[in-house]
């Protein structure tokens, strides 16, 4: 019986890649650098599953160049905007993601960023590499205090909660604003909904965003957004790049409109050396690593080939992003999505 035949377009962690190389006729892109969009048309011709991750654009064109044999698209990612959903859809592809795993791991590394802007550690190791400690200054490198400062959480979902949990330990007044009114979300980790966005930003000293990017939080964080903010504020980004206007933000930053920001996305992603936000003491960013813990990463990579090989197997993913194709099949096992 012949194996189905997939295409990897990175090399991922072992415990999800050998899954996929015992079970399949496999293909693994061995770059560093995403497929170019020429190779990856080629690379996804007569294949029944694609392991993508966000940097990879899958869309119709992709989805055709496969062939109607394509049977899902499994992203190593939570976020999926990196998908034409509905093309999937329309074409009875199964698309699924890896959710749940990396919300602690994340959490950590938002509130990790929160620290590291309000104490300036980063412009503090930095003063230190270029010499310049020559002795204890009582005015140098003042920071802001994290206990009783109010955090404000845009997208409560399970990253945004267990932010909130974190938060907690510091003594902060958490708000939140969920553009889904998911109400009541927050209250178990003592965070209470305001009524806007608006709200929301002109009350918080910190400010972080944990929303998907969807066409309503495309630079959801404009000037209009930077505008209501605090002069002393904070906003911290571990969701997507595009939720953030970059350039308003530069803006913002340099006049002194807000006081800091900490990213782990951008936009554009990867951000050029010489992009204007890196000349900025006061923008932190590291090269989106909110998942990046070896147990994390491990077991999005065993999700990931789990829904590949459910999916090449005629069988509905465990992890299911688009349900709306469920029409198109008659599913062994459908109860499992």
């Amino acid at each position: 019986m012949s194996r189905p035949k997939v295409f990897v377009t990175r090399l991922i962690p072992e415990a999800g890649l050998n899954l996929v190389l015992n079970a399949c006729d496999a293909e693994v892109w061995p770059g560093e650098l995403p497929p170019p969009r020429n190779v990856l048309l080629e690379k996804v011709r007569g294949m029944q599953g694609i392991l993508s991750l966000l940097t990879d654009r899958i869309d119709g064109e992709v989805m055709d160049a496969a062939g109607s044999q394509l049977k899902i698209v499994s992203n190593y990612a939570v976020g999926f905007d990196n998908i034409d959903i509905d093309a999937a859809s329309e074409r009875g592809i199964f698309v699924g993601n890896t959710p749940g795993i990396l919300a602690e791991t994340t959490a950590d590394l938002a509130f990790t960023l929160l620290m590291a802007a309000a104490r300036r550690i980063v412009e503090g190791n930095d003063y230190i590499r270029t010499g310049n400690w020559k002795t204890f200054k009582p005015m140098e490198l003042l920071g802001r205090d994290i206990h009783h400062a109010t955090l404000g959480i845009v997208g409560m979902g399970r990253i945004g909660t267990e932010l909130a949990r974190r938060a907690k330990g510091f003594d902060m007044e958490i708000i939140y604003f969920d553009h889904r009114m998911r109400s009541g979300k927050g209250e178990s980790s003592g965070a209470r909904m305001c009524d806007s966005l608006a709200e929301l930003l002109a009350r918080a000293d910190f400010i972080s965003l944990h929303v998907p990017l969807t066409p309503e939080t495309n630079h959801l964080i404009d000037n209009a957004a930077l505008a209501r903010m605090k002069d002393s504020a904070i906003l911290i980004n571990t969701s997507r790049g595009s939720v953030v206007d970059s350039d308003a933000l530069f803006d913002a930053l340099k006049s002194g409109q807000i006081a800091y920001a900490a990213l782990d996305v951008t936009d554009p992603e990867p951000l050029p050396p010489d992009h204007k936000l890196l000349t900025l003491p006061n923008c932190l960013i590291t090269p989106h690593i909110g998942s990046a813990t070896v147990a994390t990463r491990n077991k999005m990579a065993v999700m990931a080939a789990e829904n590949l090989l459910a999916g090449v197997s005629g069988k509905v993913p465990d992890h299911l992003v688009n349900p709306g194709v469920l029409p198109h099949h008659k599913m062994e096992g459908a109860s499992n999505g």
